[in-house]
């Protein structure tokens, strides 16, 4: 698998801007206080443990996008959304979280069952990484918690079948699809957020 330069740096960005934004949302902070939250230990360990669970979950759910893409013969690379990437960060600092750090683009001659394989590749990534998650309160608690929450959220949320969200282009593939993937994706989301 190959990653140009600008790859490279767009995923280097958005995995720190992500891990800035859920920091700074975490950890608030205010006109008077931003150099001194910055500089605290707390911030620090804060954005240590979003780098590893908010911008891990962002961007291995997007590498999935390309692994699947490039397995398919497609041309793939991961492109950032600075403008999303800078809403995340002022929202994280107004205390509010948005985040759409970017996206894989992929272009070449495709079938229905190949792109519907290519977008739900992403989800799936999240519902993996919820399970290795749950291995982990035992020994991280603070790290599981934060895992799992934004990989079910992840998931789940990219299920939906609107717009540009994942979801929708695996129900334009198969509805049966859709329907299996929605039991693991948007079914764990509805339990732990509405307790259904």
């Amino acid at each position: 698998m190959n990653f140009s330069s600008r790859e490279l740096r767009d995923l280097l960005v958005a995995w720190l801007a992500l891990g800035l934004a859920f920091s700074l949302f975490y950890v608030p902070v205010s006109a008077t206080t931003l150099v001194d939250v910055l500089a605290s230990a707390l911030f620090l360990e804060e954005f240590a443990l979003s780098l590893v669970t908010v911008g891990v979950a962002f961007l291995l759910h997007e590498l999935a996008h390309k692994v699947v893409a490039v397995r398919f013969g497609q041309h793939a690379e991961f492109r950032a959304d600075f403008g999303m990437l800078a809403l995340a960060v002022a929202g994280g600092l107004a205390g509010f979280l948005f985040a759409a750090p970017g996206a894989v683009h992929h272009r070449g001659r495709i079938t229905p069952r190949e792109h519907g394989l290519i977008a739900v590749a992403g989800p799936l990534t999240n519902v993996a990484l919820a399970v290795v998650s749950l291995g982990l309160f035992s020994v991280a608690p603070d790290l599981a918690w934060r895992g799992l929450y934004i990989n079910v959220l992840l998931a789940g949320f990219n299920m939906i079948p609107f717009g540009p969200l994942d979801g929708a282009t695996v129900l334009d593939w198969s509805k049966a699809a859709y329907a299996a993937a929605a039991v693991v994706t948007i079914g764990p989301a509805a339990l732990l957020f509405f307790g259904i």
